[in-house]
């Protein structure tokens, strides 16, 4: 699976949510996907996606990873899958060069439009990140407390959707886009990640952005 030939390195790009783990290489047109969940360890990661990527020829990897990350390396596991992350060898396992950052920061960069961008993904969770004038803030607004004892995520994330119905989450997504705009002050706000389609009217300020800017 490695590239011989002396042309532009190919980027093997990992984007990891609490559902499922999807992978496009540079080239190819459509992605590949492999299930996670509560029971998905890093290491599980790496050879589920070695497999799947089968074929595929690739030089380095670049990795978001759906939890905080520091110095390019995940400071907390996952809340949504297993445990393992924070000492696991990802350039090791994967026999290549590994960038590690976080995933709703990477969607957030292919989003970005120039000027001051707020980036929430509506996932198994919730993810955010703001650019600044070109440069990548990186955040964790989902475990703030929002109301009556819950956090953002826990009024956002799939969960809420499931326990109030798409209309009522849809009314707390406006809720909570309004309040992080008036906290953080962004130009325009970006909603991505699996659930953003289920949106039937859209927060004040927002568009809806795509899974594949991640890649």
């Amino acid at each position: 699976m490695t590239r011989k030939s002396d042309g532009p390195r190919r980027v093997l790009v990992i984007d990891i949510g609490g559902s499922g783990v999807k992978m496009l290489v540079t080239g190819a047109k459509e992605r590949r996907r492999i299930e996670s969940g509560p029971a998905m360890t890093p290491r599980r990661m790496v050879s589920e996606v070695l497999r799947a990527c089968a074929g595929w020829e690739f030089d380095v990897v670049s990795i978001g990873y759906p939890g905080p990350v520091r110095g390019g390396r995940p400071i907390a596991d996952p809340p949504n899958l297993g445990t393992g992350w924070m000492r696991f060898d990802f350039a090791k396992a994967f026999g290549r060069p590994v960038r590690l950052v976080n995933d709703a920061a990477l969607q957030a960069l292919g989003s970005y439009d120039g000027g001051c961008m707020l980036f929430l993904g509506l996932g198994t969770g919730l993810g955010s990140a703001m650019v600044v004038g070109g440069v990548l803030v990186p955040m964790e607004l989902a475990h703030l407390p929002y109301r009556k004892g819950r956090t953002f995520e826990d009024e956002v994330g799939v969960r809420a959707l499931e326990r109030h119905g798409r209309k009522r989450w849809n009314k707390i997504v406006c809720d909570v886009v309004d309040r992080l705009s008036a906290a953080l002050l962004p130009d325009y706000v970006v909603l991505g990640g699996g659930n953003a389609k289920r949106l039937k009217t859209m927060p004040r300020g927002a568009r809806l952005g795509a899974n594949e800017n991640a890649f």
